[in-house]
């Protein structure tokens, strides 16, 4: 889950509403149908809860939260008079629980829900789908809003073909994005803000400086901002930290243009005439879409003989 704002001021208040009429949340011919409904929350703005959720959330018997704290709370945002058991799932009891979860929905429905976002996304949920799907229980969603695609169509990067990353590795980080130095893909990343600084230094030092990137902050909030460059612009603005929920969506790789042993003829070259090794690998690996590591590794190999 991305790091979470005080709880007082998670979910921003849209205009009074009247509360909806109460009615079954998944019909099936004529009854209700037993299973697990995964239903995403705002990441935000409590106005863009779906009718479908608040409905949903109206007749719920049991609903299912990475906090119930958190549950609770939004419950009453919405105006949601039901009061549901509530049951907590989250990454620490996930295993345990997610069989007693799944028996429970033979007989009942059971809504899972995160703090934010569509469950099973860098979130609790996964598991319990796995559990769910082995046991032959029904398992359905309720769309709603997401980071990942916020972030991604306010990027002003491609968005044809992207993947998601998820958070990106506290270990191994440096071959991690060197093995995806060379996707092709728009990549998007979730981060915590304490760890923004680091993570942008390390991308532009791996991708190459010039490789064009956003940082979409607190998405759907009073305070949203998205902010565009390269990574070396990056990872300058926030060299001091940022504050708030934070999507990075990345732009892809260039297609290969050269082969390595070229690339690295390049590299050698560039490095004779008076360029550092590793900035000469960096300008190359983001011209041709190779990773930097690899060009370093192997000019330096080359120039060894």
């Amino acid at each position: 889950m991305l790091a979470a704002p005080p709880r007082a001021a998670r979910f921003l208040s849209p205009r009074p509403r009247a509360r909806p009429r109460a009615r079954p949340a998944l019909p099936r011919d004529g009854r209700m149908a037993d299973v697990i409904v995964l239903a995403a929350t705002p990441i935000g703005n409590l106005g863009d809860a779906s009718r479908r959720l608040v409905e949903t959330l109206e007749t719920a018997p049991v609903v299912v939260a990475e906090d119930t704290r958190t549950t609770a709370h939004l419950l009453r945002a919405l105006g949601v008079e039901n009061r549901p058991q509530l049951l907590a799932l989250h990454e620490h009891n996930e295993r345990t629980r997610a069989v007693e979860i799944v028996e429970l929905a033979r007989d009942t429905d059971v809504v899972v829900l995160t703090d934010a976002g569509m469950p099973g996304i860098s979130d609790p949920g996964y598991v319990l789908v796995e559990a769910a799907i082995a046991a032959g229980v029904g398992v359905t969603a309720l769309p709603g809003p997401s980071a990942v695609l916020t972030a991604l169509v306010l990027s002003g990067l491609p968005t044809d073909r992207f993947a998601f990353e998820g958070f990106l590795p506290r270990k191994g980080r440096a071959g991690a994005l060197a093995a995806l130095a060379g996707e092709q893909r728009t990549l998007v990343f979730f981060e915590a803000p304490h760890r923004i600084a680091a993570a942008l230094a390390d991308l532009r030092d791996a991708f190459g400086p010039d490789r064009r990137a956003a940082v979409c902050r607190e998405l759907t909030k009073k305070f949203e901002e998205v902010a565009r460059g390269t990574l070396a612009e990056l990872a300058d603005r926030y060299a001091d930290g940022a504050r708030g929920e934070i999507v990075l969506v990345v732009e892809g790789a260039l297609a290969r243009s050269a082969d390595l042993p070229g690339a690295v003829a390049e590299v050698v070259a560039r490095a004779a005439a008076g360029e550092r090794l590793k900035d000469a690998a960096s300008a190359v690996a983001a011209a041709t879409g190779l990773g930097t590591r690899e060009l370093y590794e192997a000019a330096l190999q080359a120039r060894r003989g």
